[in-house]
């Protein structure tokens, strides 16, 4: 099987996903000062939903350019993509948490932060899943790359792995921190793939 329909169903859950994030930004119905006001107090909706916006475009990318090294697909692939997409399907749920409950009292905000950092674990670990599953030997790739090469940038994928785990632990000590910490692991990869000039991961 070729990565077509793979990639056509992916690319529809992901598209999906990004879109459902801004269904999640409540329309204010006050007038006059207060509804600047109350556009200001939703600002962790607008936070989350940056956050989880660029996190969804982040993964489409390297989707997009993880499956231009695939040749063919198996069904361990198509299960494995599978659950790539349950957790990026997801995103929105814990995005729509942290929005709600960012500014709430007591352990509400850090519950709300921690879930989230739950959920990044869950997509990171789901990526790092079907990465290792289409280099761990060479039937699945075009035969014209590398596996060795393929195989070095595993540790890139590694950095959720990593992170995400920890965001958790942050959420219960600050969950604005474990946010920012979100965000900066979002600019790296954004940066990343401009320093290498899009997505190549065979070089």
């Amino acid at each position: 099987m070729t990565t077509d329909r793979l990639e056509a169903f992916s690319d529809g859950v992901m598209a999906i996903a990004i879109t459902l994030l801004v269904i999640e930004i409540d329309v204010p119905t006050e007038r006059g000062a207060e509804l600047g006001q109350a556009l200001l107090h939703q600002w962790p909706s607008y936070l989350a939903y940056l956050i989880s916006f660029t996190v969804i475009g982040i993964i489409w990318v390297n989707h997009h350019g993880i499956l231009a090294l695939v040749a063919r697909v198996d069904r361990p692939l198509l299960y494995l993509n599978l659950l790539v997409l349950l957790a990026v399907a997801g995103i929105p749920f814990p995005t729509a948490l942290v929005a709600e409950h960012l500014q709430s009292p007591g352990v509400d905000a850090r519950i709300a932060a921690a879930v989230y950092g739950g959920w990044a674990t869950l997509v990171a670990v789901s990526i790092n899943l079907l990465w290792r599953w289409i280099v761990h030997d060479a039937r699945l790739i075009h035969e014209h790359l590398d596996l060795s090469a393929l195989r070095a940038n595993t540790r890139r994928f590694s950095l959720g792995l990593l992170i995400y785990p920890m965001t958790i632990g942050i959420a219960f000590l600050s969950p604005i921190w474990a946010l920012v910490v979100h965000g900066l692991v979002a600019v790296y990869y954004v940066v990343d793939q401009f320093a290498r000039g899009g997505v190549r991961l065979e070089n």
